[in-house]
Order: C-alpha cells, then sequence, then structure tokens
C-alpha cells in the first residue's frame, strides 16, 4: 500500500459488499406473495381476476405462461398494474443486522500518514465504512498527492485539531466535535496541527 492511499482499502471494502447479480423474477412465486399478502384463497383471487380457478393455480405454479390478457386481468385483479407484477416487492422486514466494534480491536492498516482501524468489519455488503484514524501527517508534504474515490464522506474530529484541505476549497480547521461532509471524488487530505495526533471518525459510503 502506498502511503495515504485509502482508495485501496475503499476498493477492497466495495469488492467485500459487491452486490450479488439479480436472479430472474418468479412470476408464479410473485403472484401467490400478492395474493397471500391480500389472505385470499386461490378461489377468492381467480374470482376477483375473473380467471378460472385451476388457470389461477397452474400461473402459480410455473405449468403455463400467462397471456397478457391473463396478465392484465391479473393485474386489474390484485389492483395493481402490470410492471408490478414483474417488479420485485421491496423488503418490508427488518433485516436485524448488527455489529459491535470494540474499542481497540478491529483491522488495522496503517501509512505513513494516517492510522486506520476500520469498524463494523464483520459486515459485509455494507452501504458505509466507518473507520476511526490517528492522524500522523503534520504537512500537506507527507501526501504523495491528492485522496480522491467515488462517493460521499463524513469527518468528525474526536480529539485534537485537524485542518481539511480539499481541491476546490481553502483548508479549514476542525477541532473536536467539528465535523465536514463533502464530496470524496474532490482531492482531499487530512494534517494534525495539534501538538498529539488527532483522532478522527471517517463514515465513507461505498454503494
Amino acid at each position: 500500500m502506498t502511503d495515504d492511499d485509502r482508495t485501496l482499502i475503499l476498493h477492497i471494502e466495495r469488492q467485500r459488499g459487491e452486490k450479488e447479480s439479480a436472479q430472474p423474477l418468479d412470476l408464479g412465486q410473485r403472484v401467490r406473495d400478492l395474493r397471500k399478502a391480500r389472505k385470499w384463497t386461490l378461489e377468492q383471487a381467480a374470482n376477483h381476476a375473473g380467471l378460472a380457478r385451476s388457470t389461477m393455480s397452474k400461473i402459480e405454479n410455473g405449468q403455463m405462461s400467462p397471456t397478457y390478457d391473463a396478465l392484465k386481468k391479473l393485474a386489474e385483479g390484485l389492483d395493481i398494474s402490470i410492471p408490478q407484477l414483474f417488479t420485485p416487492p421491496v423488503k418490508g422486514q427488518v433485516n436485524g443486522r448488527l455489529a459491535q466494534s470494540i474499542a481497540g480491536e478491529g483491522r488495522q492498516i496503517a501509512t505513513a500518514t494516517y492510522e486506520h482501524v476500520l469498524m463494523a468489519d464483520t459486515l459485509t455488503k455494507k452501504s458505509m465504512l466507518p473507520y476511526h484514524t490517528r492522524i500522523r501527517a503534520r504537512s500537506m508534504d507527507e501526501f504523495e498527492g491528492w485522496v480522491r474515490h467515488d462517493g460521499e464522506e463524513f469527518l468528525y474530529v474526536l480529539t485534537g485539531v485537524a485542518r481539511l484541505y480539499t481541491e476546490f476549497y481553502e483548508p479549514i480547521e476542525l477541532r473536536r466535535g467539528d465535523s465536514a461532509y463533502y464530496d470524496a471524488s474532490m482531492g482531499h487530505n487530512v494534517v494534525s496541527i495539534s501538538a498529539d495526533d488527532a483522532t478522527v471518525l471517517w463514515v465513507t459510503s461505498l454503494a
């Protein structure tokens, strides 16, 4: 890893969190789920759609491909649009994911300018990457250039005083409790300007 190359960390995390390829929609299962969500029997659903019960059963069991006319009747009977028949439902349940990060533990990645401790590291397919960082750099001269990567980033100072340099703005001084939110594709670097190394919480979007 080259000095200050946080882009590599983010690249690795994005690889760990790559979304799975979309699976073909099972129309029969989709129709069954819609019917059950309405607490209808097969016969009730067939009556609402103006279809024979046997036709409804075959559609749900994947034993026949419905014609456009049948799809139209299904959609009208279920009070949805035809495209909604082919749209996977948005998850309505809480997925219950949780990861605890213990102080002093976590995957550590150090460079000449930063010491990172990745948090919530047990979770893959995260939408954001939180990490605790000790800022060792004291000057922009210690960097090999701007750090830039896709996404947005939130920076919160925990201890000390940090200075955020960005490609398009004047440097800003951040003290304990101060924060900044910025476009991470804009070049950016952070240095400590306090006697001790500043420590910060960084949260970077991965999606």
